[in-house]
């Protein structure tokens, strides 16, 4: 029993950590329209400055995914709190435009470091038979760290001083105080090798997987497109149309998409991975219609509508996704499909976040955002009647 306690502790204390790398990748979030008026740059640059962050995610999957297995869990995410601390240090610092985007291409590092070292290394420090528990330790960690960023930032923006340095002097200090449980925790690779074996991942995509990984990539690439227009512009939306100036409020709108999202992919478990990918499509479809009609109304109750639901779409579609992928994949390449998955569900946050930023100056915010609405539209109903024709098979990696 007391060996149990121990590592349900470890396990929650590495959760404990992923939520402080994760929360510090959005800790920017509501504070983006503060950073428009001391530096005066447009919409355009606020969505590059946010993309940059998904560079340095798809850089690290291609460049490094096998990091953790080679050289060991725990230098590699101590590695990727040292990113994390630079990057909040950029932030802490910055008097110009060149440090923010220092700062969130840093940020990207690091959480391409952690997204999958952290999963592992909560899974494996969990007692024996724990590993339904452990997957809901990793994954609250992950979305609700996400969730956690733009609310504390909020928070601290609108009631205490310094709103552009005290959330990153505070998340720094968090970031510290990881490094110190890090060090506590024990390794759980064996069989470690020098960083001479970390390879680049090339992405792959057998024959096999294709049926499979096209509607899945397809979801993914939405509901990730969707988190990186909620995270960018929504900020400055709700000013400016809905003369929602309070930076709490602003905050919590974003939790409220990556907190929703936590409650989809625990979904899965009761719906089943067949039902939860068609499932989770049409919820992002309900998800992007909630969006159209808040830009069109300039309502805040359907922005938050939009946040949750939306939120629930993508966090239903995208696990479904990764577990159908991962168990159509053959053994010897299934690390090497899942990371080519992400990278497609990371061009989402970036690509699409940026198309939103150009048309922003000839459209404003309410066209431009019409625009990737309907741009998705098109992308998630084929696949999502593809999916109701022809439902993922349940299978086990």
């Amino acid at each position: 029993m007391d060996g149990d306690r121990q590592g349900w502790l470890q396990c929650l204390l590495a959760g404990a950590v992923f939520v402080v790398c994760m929360a510090g990748t959005t800790l920017p979030t509501p504070l983006y329209p503060l950073y428009q008026e001391k530096f005066g740059f447009s919409e355009l640059t606020v969505t590059v400055v946010y993309a940059v962050y998904a560079f340095g995610v798809i850089g690290v999957l291609l460049l490094a995914g096998n990091a953790s297995d080679t050289v060991g869990r725990r230098p590699t995410l101590l590695c990727g709190l040292g990113f994390a601390a630079a990057s909040a240090v950029c932030f802490l610092t910055a008097d110009s435009l060149g440090w923010l985007y220092a700062g969130r291409l840093l940020s990207g590092l690091s959480a391409g470091l952690f997204t999958g070292a952290a999963t592992a290394y909560v899974m494996e420090l969990a007692p024996p038979g724990g590993g339904s528990r452990a997957t809901l330790v990793a994954t609250a960690a992950n979305m609700g760290g996400l969730g956690c960023g733009p609310l504390l930032a909020g928070l601290l923006a609108e009631y205490a001083p310094d709103p552009l340095v005290l959330p990153f002097a505070v998340h720094l200090g968090l970031v510290v105080a990881g490094f110190v449980v890090l060090l506590r925790l024990p390794e759980t690779v064996r069989d470690r090798r020098g960083p001479g074996a970390v390879r680049p991942q090339l992405p792959a995509l057998p024959a096999q997987v294709r049926a499979v990984f096209v509607p899945a990539a397809i979801a993914s690439f939405v509901g990730f497109a969707l988190f990186g227009v909620f995270t960018s512009v929504s900020p400055a939306f709700l000013a400016r149309y809905l003369h929602v100036d309070n930076h709490a409020v602003s905050g919590l709108v974003v939790a409220l998409a990556f907190f929703a999202s936590t409650a989809g992919q625990l979904a899965v478990d009761r719906v089943g991975v067949p039902r939860s990918l068609p499932l989770g499509c049409a919820v992002l479809l309900t998800g992007l219609v909630l969006l159209a009609a808040a830009l069109y109304t300039d309502l805040l109750v359907l922005v938050v509508l939009a946040a949750v639901v939306g939120g629930v779409g993508q966090g239903l579609a995208f696990r479904a996704a990764l577990s159908a992928v991962a168990g159509a994949a053959p053994a010897d390449r299934r690390a090497a499909v899942i990371s080519t998955l992400f990278v497609v569900a990371y061009t989402g946050i970036s690509i699409p976040v940026i198309g939103v930023g150009l048309l922003a100056d000839p459209l404003g915010l309410e066209g431009a955002g019409l625009v990737f609405i309907a741009c998705m539209l098109v992308l998630v109903v084929p696949a999502a009647v593809y999916l109701i024709r022809r439902p993922v098979a349940a299978r086990r990696p």
